[in-house]
């Protein structure tokens, strides 16, 4: 990202997790990181990266629904000028798709089917907010399959 040394830890995680697939060494980092900062009372931004990421790399989906919150509650302290001095390429209005789809997902998987299509609709709402580039393309691309499988009746013919 830029010179802040803490968007820089947690990327380093990220990359632990997706790039190198080390799910366990990714957690351990992002939980450093976590009480390195002071959790939930730092600054938003990395709270809300720190967050998403982490709830990625969760084995219970309680605990994957609780850091994905956080991540939620975050982001309504975002401001666009915030995303792009760290230099994220989104908009806080970005965010949201991807964050309600993650907690949508959480709920299914939890049965709790009532609370995924409400986050699912908030996400789709918020699916505007989106480029037409590969992160949208990747979102959008989740919607349409957690639409799929809470809604598997208006996918047969």
């Amino acid at each position: 990202m830029t010179g802040d040394p803490t968007m820089t830890r947690i990327g380093e995680a990220v990359a632990l997790h997706h790039g190198q697939g080390r799910r366990d060494e990714a957690r351990e980092m992002f939980a450093r990181v976590w009480a390195d900062i002071g959790g939930e009372r730092a600054d938003p931004l990395h709270v809300c990266v720190l967050a998403h990421s982490m709830a990625d790399v969760q084995d219970d989906v309680r605990q994957e629904l609780l850091w994905d919150e956080r991540a939620l509650a975050a982001v309504a302290e975002l401001t666009d000028d915030r995303l792009a001095r760290a230099g994220v390429p989104l908009t806080v209005a970005g965010l949201y798709p991807s964050l309600h789809l993650n907690l949508a997902d959480c709920h299914r998987r939890l049965g709790e089917l009532g609370a995924a299509r409400a986050h699912l609709d908030q996400a789709r709402a918020r699916i505007g907010a989106l480029g037409d580039d590969d992160y949208g393309d990747l979102i959008r691309d989740g919607l349409a399959r957690l639409t799929a499988q809470l809604d598997p009746m208006q996918n047969k013919d």
